[in-house]
């Protein structure tokens, strides 16, 4: 009965080979989403390990803190109180004594005036005397003046147990020292940090997956260990990379994370490692480490993976099998269209496809070319247009923000480095394209309300009154009034609007907080400070690139997002931004489009993300 009909139906046949087809591509989803699902996985573990080693090496500083206040705060006493003539009293000793009873992690604490004799108190349980007077001697012999003394923590033999030693000097009217205050803390509080509620060793934590924190002196050797023995014993660990990265960082990097090869059992392990910086003082610093088996901690995605594969293999098979059949008679014409639609796909619109067949396909054939006739046509025109309305856009707005900074000749180019850095931090932020030209564009124009502040203000050598910093407060609010009523730039406006918020909620013109402000507005923020410490200006002399690096940071979480202040430093770290020049990554070069919408009117109450605008 077919044999009669002049067309042959090709809707079976289709369905047919895509039932089985679409086997394949589950295959490559499958293996697609558990290799994402590692890089997921693995993303979050390194979080996870780079906070885990934050907090630990926070807590060590705060514990140190605590005492360095006690013996610090004891040594001002006697200052305060005149000298140290109270030593002599009856039962001094004894006050000593009790003072060491109300914090159990005071092992000793001793007083030894400069022409006296040596008053301490100590828990004989834990320490003896000897050696009570050792660690005494050891600080006294490094302090040379004003200033705490912290040692590396040592163990104390006679205890089995890590502690530190904290001398202060107790000073004279005459600046000379008339006492020194010495305590021996317990590191025990440490030690349990460490050991995250659990008593495995390292070897069982590793092979589970799990991290392993300890503790190391400045010299990579061990003060706090899941494994006790291994602290007692300042068993070097500089045979790990990690450790080797965070003595090279010194106090430059609080904390990073350092993926590293180990040996283990004479097999190399992938290992994930991350260390902090705990700093006792400023000549005593502890590095807080923490490692962790890469392949144990995915072993979850390893075995999906395999499951996946094996099913996919199965299926795929099975598929190529059943499909040979049906591909016969689809595999010329199909290859034919497959061919064309590449070669438009990538841009080549110079070869038309060759179709005879009795089936729908002779008609698509015929229509396809047509169709690449009158796209060929469409997508030149497009393009010509496009590249001529943006370079248009682009020149008008280059022009209005050299326009604004050629006003004053200490900000000429301000607004052109301020994108380039705004860029630099939004590729950092591994933001799409679209967005990336957005914040150019946005912090190109983020001055644009300067046009509406009087040159004396704008101009002026020196610091502005408070009347005349209101005034200049006001070129954001006359910034988006000038651009709020150009439908195109809405977009842009966020950047421009919004680069003088701070995220403690005390900048203007709204004094928004947090995530209240655009990702755009932040960035811009960032760059526009910058650039300022950087150049000179007539009330101010150009900052040095480190300093003003630093300076940015020390206003995270008050001015500056966390997340963008770490785009830019480490930009700055890498070189991609260096004092003068901003290295952007190369983008690949944009694909035309044949749906083209127009920008649509936007409500001018409402911001892009839901923020509001103030009503023009």
């Amino acid at each position: 009965m077919l044999v009669n009909f002049g067309r042959i139906r090709l809707l079976y046949i289709v369905l047919g080979v895509l039932l089985l087809a679409g086997l394949l591509p589950l295959a490559f989803v499958g293996l697609l989403l558990s290799s994402r699902s590692a890089q997921e996985l693995r993303s979050v573990e390194g979080r996870y390990q780079a906070q885990l080693v934050q907090d630990k090496a926070r807590q060590i500083e705060l514990y140190g803190q605590r005492y360095r206040d006690v013996v610090s705060g004891l040594a001002r006493a006697f200052e305060i109180s005149g000298g140290i003539s109270s030593l002599n009293n009856t039962g001094y000793d004894a006050k000593l004594q009790k003072t060491l009873q109300e914090d159990p992690n005071l092992i000793a604490l001793a007083i030894w005036p400069v022409d006296g004799e040596l008053h301490r108190a100590f828990q004989p349980d834990v320490i003896k005397r000897e050696e009570v007077d050792e660690r005494v001697s050891e600080v006294l012999a490094r302090m040379s003046g004003k200033g705490l003394v912290v040692s590396r923590p040592q163990l104390i033999r006679s205890g089995q147990e890590m502690a530190l030693t904290l001398g202060a000097p107790v000073m004279g009217e005459n600046n000379d020292v008339l006492a020194a205050v010495v305590a021996i803390v317990s590191f025990q509080e440490v030690f349990e940090a460490v050991q995250q509620l659990t008593s495995k060793s390292e070897r069982e934590l590793l092979d589970a997956g799990l991290p392993v924190v300890f503790v190391v002196d400045q010299n990579g050797r061990a003060v706090a260990h899941p494994e006790p023995s291994v602290a007692f014993s300042s068993k070097p660990m500089t045979d790990l990379k990690v450790v080797q990265d965070w003595q090279e960082s010194g106090a430059q990097v609080q904390s990073a994370l350092a993926p590293f090869t180990a040996m283990r059992d004479g097999r190399k392990l992938e290992m994930l490692g991350s260390y902090a910086t705990a700093e006792l003082d400023k000549n005593s610093r502890l590095g807080v480490i923490a490692i962790q088996d890469e392949a144990a901690a995915l072993k979850s995605v390893t075995g999906m993976r395999w499951q996946t594969l094996w099913i996919s293999l199965v299926a795929g098979l099975l598929t190529i099998f059943l499909g040979m059949f049906f591909a016969k008679k689809l595999t010329h014409p199909v290859q034919e269209l497959a061919a064309g639609a590449h070669r438009i796909a990538s841009g080549d619109f110079s070869q038309r496809i060759e179709i005879r067949s009795k089936t729908e396909l002779g008609d698509l054939g015929s229509d396809f070319n047509r169709m690449t006739d009158q796209l060929q046509r469409f997508i030149q025109d497009l393009q010509s247009s496009a590249e001529e309305n943006r370079q248009l856009f682009l020149g008008t707005v280059k022009a209005l923000a050299a326009a604004i900074d050629g006003k004053d000749p200490y900000t000429r180019g301000h607004s052109e480095r301020v994108a380039r850095v705004s860029v630099a931090i939004a590729q950092r932020l591994d933001l799409p394209d679209d967005e990336c030209e957005k914040i150019r564009v946005s912090a190109l124009l983020h001055d644009v309300g300067k046009i509406g502040i009087d040159d004396s203000i704008l101009k002026k050598p020196s610091a502005l009154t408070e009347e005349e910093y209101e005034i200049m407060k006001q070129h954001p609010q006359k910034g988006f009034k000038i651009l709020s009523q150009i439908p195109a730039i809405t977009d842009f406006l966020p950047g421009m609007y919004m680069h003088h918020e701070m995220v403690n909620g005390e900048g203007y013109p709204q004094g928004l907080t947090g995530d209240q402000i655009p990702m755009m507005g932040l960035i811009v923020a960032v760059a526009d400070t910058f650039d300022a410490m950087t150049t000179d200006r007539p009330y101010q002399q150009a900052m040095k690139f480190e300093d003003a690096v630093a300076r940015i940071q020390s206003f995270v979480g008050t001015r500056y997002d966390a997340r963008v202040v770490r785009a830019f430093t480490e930009a700055c770290e890498e070189g991609q931004i260096r004092p003068g020049s901003v290295k952007l990554k190369k983008r690949p070069p944009a694909q035309s489009s044949a749906n083209v919408q127009p920008n649509p009117v936007p409500d001018p109450e409402l911001v892009p993300g839901g923020i509001a605008y103030p009503v023009i």
